[in-house]
């Protein structure tokens, strides 16, 4: 059987927590999105419109679930007996939605996450979930990538982390200059793959959509 590590009691540096913050009561969520439906022009007493104030605010408990979650704690748990494998761990093309924090209007794409193992594995699903917790936030497609990346070496401390994600900004397909189809690209690499660009073109190589 797998030997477990739980890193979940590393002590915390109370300096650098951030207090958290004191949410609105409900009434205020619901009465705030009615007037953001008088703001488009809409009636918000017509039967289409009397239970949405409710609705979004259900609705963004669940799309901003991430500042509710922490990503140590997902992260935490590694197997140590893995029969000495030490080359390239990548979970590829993984689904996610975030939301723009400067338009609050979608952002959705791909996340491509890899690492050098030392001595310690993560389970697989436990990158998606990284993966979903920043997502889950109010976001720019650099601050994920990076987020991800250093959140897997921190945790995990392999030789190096690779992240890449490819997204699609519906603050750029639906406002503004209105380009639908347009990706953009982001990479974060830490420790060897950061170091090493034989190591960032092995990455770049398996993750290609044409593997």
């Amino acid at each position: 059987m797998d030997q477990i590590v739980d890193k979940s009691a590393v002590a915390i540096d109370t300096d650098t927590v951030k207090k958290p913050i004191e949410r609105p009561s409900q009434k205020e969520v619901e009465d705030a999105v009615r007037t953001l439906l008088r703001w488009t022009g809409d009636d918000e007493s017509r039967e289409g419109l009397l239970d949405t104030p409710s609705r979004v605010a259900k609705a963004y408990r669940e799309l901003f679930s991430g500042y509710d979650a922490d990503p140590a704690d997902v992260l935490g748990r590694t197997f140590e007996e893995v029969s000495g494998y030490d080359d390239m761990v990548i979970v590829r093309d993984i689904p996610f939605f975030s939301h723009c924090e400067h338009h609050m209007v979608p952002i959705i794409g791909k996340a491509h996450v890899g690492y050098l193992p030392d001595g310690k594995v993560l389970g697989l699903s436990k990158i998606a979930r990284v993966v979903d917790i920043f997502a889950h936030r109010l976001q720019t497609q650099e601050s994920m990538t990076s987020q991800i990346a250093h959140a897997i070496q921190d945790s995990l401390e392999p030789r190096g982390v690779s992240v890449l994600i490819e997204a699609e900004h519906m603050c750029m397909a639906m406002r503004g200059i209105k380009k639908q189809g347009s990706t953009t690209l982001t990479t974060t690499f830490t420790g060897a793959y950061k170091d090493d660009p034989q190591e960032q073109m092995h990455f770049m190589s398996l993750v290609s959509k044409d593997q």
